[in-house]
């Protein structure tokens, strides 16, 4: 095992690095260009390298670990408490090396290629979407300031396309121009959406994970290949409870004096997998209406005595943990069985 800890604070240009001890004796600092930082660390005998979980970390973090470093990744919120007095590059780098050296830390796993690119087309395609509803909501309001009302949603695209197109609806001509155009750039939007799409579904399918994943119900290709982007080796989890705090499925905590006082749920971990994993929780939900489970499974019970968003963020916190217990044991999805009391 290595004895020195080098903390990296990375830059566009300028790196600030900060080597000391493991316990704590320094033993330099420099401060190295961006073309000569790879050369400079290669020329290190192999070191502990942390650096903040931040723009171009992972892609460093694997060059590091080519040269022979060992490199670990810190939330950057993690690191703050640690600056001392005025905040600069030095002070940020040393606080690096502080805050790695805390026996509780909590590390951010550094991401391979191949995770990364997934994540880049699954952040294209969620941009395009939210560009997309953008358009809709112009297209709509548009429509409103001329007496059409239009409900929310893309639902009622068509509805909107009628009154464009219906001459005998009272709509200026630059107004009615313009509405043509909007509805241009959504459906270009829409063949892009669908284009992305489609490409997520063929990785989904050259996927053992995602297929794994794809066999447990309200988990579809894009909730399994968010999971495979933006989520760790489950290894690095304690149990599915862990993974379900790192998404932020569980309640804030406001607990003292030995009374536990728990509040909504946290919001503090991977947005991308929770938001997924709840419209999959409830979309099961709003079927359970539809055809009701079987009696004495956990979704019945929870169905007959609580509200139904409740129990899909519930149902999204049991799916988490399911999906750590399925990736780590290396199985597919089983059904509950019901309990034997009902």
């Amino acid at each position: 095992m290595t004895d020195t800890m080098i903390g990296v604070d990375l830059a566009k240009t300028v790196f600030q690095i900060h080597a000391a001890s493991l316990t704590g004796e320094l033993l330099f600092r420099k401060k190295v260009r961006r073309p000569q930082f790879l050369q400079f660390m290669a020329s290190q005998p192999p070191a502990l390298v942390v650096m903040e979980a931040c723009g171009s970390a992972h892609y460093w973090a694997r060059e590091l670990m080519n040269v022979g470093h060992e490199v670990k990744l810190i939330a950057p919120q993690y690191v703050r408490p640690f600056v001392k007095r005025q905040k600069n590059d030095a002070a940020d780098a040393e606080a690096i090396v502080i805050a790695a050296r805390q026996p509780e830390m909590r590390f951010v796993v550094p991401k391979s290629e191949e995770q990364q690119a997934r994540a880049v087309l699954f952040r294209c395609r969620d941009r395009l979407v939210h560009q997309r509803t953008e358009l809709v909501n112009a297209l709509r309001a548009t429509l409103y300031e001329f007496g059409l009302i239009v409900p929310k949603g893309i639902a009622h695209l068509k509805r909107m396309e009628e009154f464009i197109e219906d001459e005998s609806v009272s709509l200026p001509t630059i107004v009615r121009k313009e509405c043509r155009d909007l509805l241009e750039q959504i459906d270009e939007h829409s063949a892009r959406i669908m284009e992305k799409t489609r490409a997520m579904a063929g990785l989904s399918e050259e996927s053992g994970v995602a297929q794994r994943l794809e066999t447990m119900p309200g988990v579809g290709p894009l909730t399994a290949l968010a999971v495979e982007a933006f989520a760790p080796s489950m290894e690095s989890f304690r149990s599915g409870r862990d993974f379900a705090a790192w998404l932020g499925l569980v309640p804030r905590q406001f607990s003292s004096g030995g009374k536990e006082r728990l509040g909504r749920v946290s919001k503090a971990g991977q947005a991308d997998i929770r938001r997924l994993l709840i419209i999959g929780a409830m979309t099961r939900v709003n079927w359970a209406s539809r055809k009701p489970p079987l009696p004495g499974t956990w979704l019945a019970r929870m169905l007959a005595r609580k509200p139904r968003m409740l129990v899909a963020i519930a149902l999204a916190n049991k799916m988490a943990r399911t999906i750590w217990a399925m990736l780590t044991k290396q199985e597919n999805y089983r059904d509950p069985v019901p309990s034997a009391a009902a």
